[in-house]
């Protein structure tokens, strides 16, 4: 039986843990606390002054102004961040909260679990390749691709408040990243490291594949080198970017055929991911394209960028990759914020509709804008009306509408929410609870798409100027191609106009 050992935070509270290791990581060695509700990881090696400085501000200042500052519990789902640190003789550690369950691997691997991972972190490497999520990994565990779009999206809403707070991860990758696509959770994890830039530098330059390129070109350099570039916020830009990139389309946006050095694999390695890199799918460039039949059997399909390419994300999301790694890869200040990120992910959202082959291995697809769509991870066509809602928006308040760019795709059980209706009203960690439920909803009856209108008070249909119909609550309209609604909600109103696609 493991032993019951006390250590005290700097401010004196005591804190029992049991002394038996149950992870460890490049720097430090965790053990569960007997409240069942924390963990206390000790670092192995002694701190100095300045990482002890920078423990206490991560664990008190910015602690406090993203947890306490009214939006704490929203940021408790998407953080392990440490809350005290703690000393037990010359040894220092971190007091964290412990992981919730569904980021445990309730299945594990396929086959009974073969891999023996029943019960191990879900660590993000597992669902970033074909040969991981789909020929190892348990179907219960895998999720479908619009759950990847929801953690992207809550994984660029984390570092878009770590950034906005002045930090920098540092070594932002699928190893310090949890996701859980079973259940829809996601949670940056190993903050104790983190940047603040013309104060604390990093700890580590961070993970390969994830390494921004002018990082990588320069690490021969010595640290105090004028020339050296060290982890920062523009850094964790690149980081997100292929994230994202990874977990949409299950491949690396740099690695392709491309030979550097045939000699020297380490300089070959370098000058890849740094100097020389080059985004697979670069569109005037092609001399580094992914060799597909080259790749593993259950790779080939994801690494053939000329049927899957990158486009197949939507508008919103591929102009942000064409930025990151085509005008930004090699300069960093062009590259997307995590705020454009969490934005474009949002509207992407609501740009994807189901795949009617229930063998898809994706499940949903982003519509193309075709007037015949078909899902593009298994050839099937779109059967029968598409309704398409695009949206408009009143921003002078004389009843000229303003195109949103920002359309909803319509689909069984479809749901409209407050911010679909104002302009105003974004779905992130400020959203109140009053406009956290759904407004509406869209079934398909009768041979005909309506929308029911749950609680919107202000529902009109203005088709016809000289005859506006109010939709009451309860009250269902017909999708008809080209019906206007107008919708007024608090201080705002919006044009919702439909349009409908015919499918194959």
């Amino acid at each position: 039986m493991p032993t019951i050992k006390q250590v005290q935070t700097l401010e004196g509270k005591s804190i029992e843990y049991i002394d038996e290791i149950i992870g460890s990581g490049t720097m430090k060695d965790v053990y569960f606390t007997t409240d069942g509700k924390h963990a206390v990881a000790f670092f192995r090696e002694p701190l100095d002054s300045h990482s002890l400085e920078r423990l206490e501000m991560i664990v008190g200042s910015y602690y406090e102004g993203i947890f306490k500052s009214g939006h704490g519990e929203y940021w408790e789902q998407l953080f392990c961040w440490p809350s005290a640190i703690v000393k037990e003789g010359s040894r220092y550690g971190v007091l964290l909260p412990k992981y919730d369950r569904h980021y445990f691997f309730e299945h594990g691997s396929i086959n009974g679990d073969f891999l023996g991972i029943k019960g191990g972190e879900k660590e993000g490497k597992w669902f970033s390749t074909p040969t991981n999520r789909f020929g190892r990994l348990d179907e219960r565990e895998r999720g479908d691709w619009r759950i990847y779009l929801r953690l992207c999206l809550m994984i660029a809403r984390s570092v878009r408040r770590m950034h906005s707070a002045g930090l920098a991860h540092s070594d932002l990758s699928y190893k310090n990243v949890l996701i859980s696509p079973s259940s829809g959770h996601a949670c940056i994890i190993d903050v104790d490291g983190l940047v603040v830039p013309g104060k604390f530098p990093p700890d580590v330059v961070g993970t390969p594949d994830f390494i921004a390129p002018e990082v990588v070109a320069t690490t021969h350099l010595a640290k105090e080198h004028p020339q050296r570039v060290l982890p920062s916020r523009h850094t964790d830009r690149h980081a997100l970017a292929v994230l994202i990139y990874q977990y949409l389309l299950l491949r690396h946006p740099l690695r392709g055929r491309k030979i550097h050095d045939e000699e020297d694999p380490s300089v070959d390695e370098t000058l890849a991911m740094g100097k020389e890199a080059l985004f697979v799918e670069h569109p005037f460039d092609d001399s580094n394209r992914i060799d597909a039949q080259y790749a593993k059997k259950e790779e080939q399909f994801w690494h053939d960028t000329r049927k899957l390419p990158y486009t197949i994300t939507g508008p919103y999301l591929s102009k942000l990759m064409e930025q990151a790694f085509i005008e930004g890869l090699h300069d960093p200040h062009k590259r997307p914020t995590a705020d454009d990120w969490e934005r474009a992910l949002i509207k992407t959202v609501d740009l994807v509709v189901p795949c009617e082959n229930p063998q898809c291995i994706a499940k949903w697809y982003v519509f193309d804008n075709k007037q015949k769509p078909k899902c593009p991870f298994c050839d099937t066509p779109y059967r029968g009306k598409l309704p398409v809602i695009n949206l408009y928006s009143d921003r002078g308040g004389n009843g000229k509408f303003m195109p949103d760019n920002h359309r909803i795709m319509i689909y069984k059980d479809q749901s409209l929410f407050a911010w679909h209706i104002s302009r105003d009203v974004i779905p992130n960690e400020r959203l109140e609870v009053s406009q956290s439920g759904r407004v509406g909803y869209c079934i398909y009856h009768n041979n005909e798409w309506l929308l029911v209108n749950e609680k919107m008070e202000g529902l009109y249909d203005y088709s016809n100027p000289s005859n506006i119909q109010q939709i009451a609550k309860g009250k269902a309209v017909a999708l008809v191609d080209g019906l206007q609604l107008v919708v007024k909600y608090n201080h705002s109103t919006r044009l919702l106009l439909v349009q409908l696609v015919e499918g194959s």
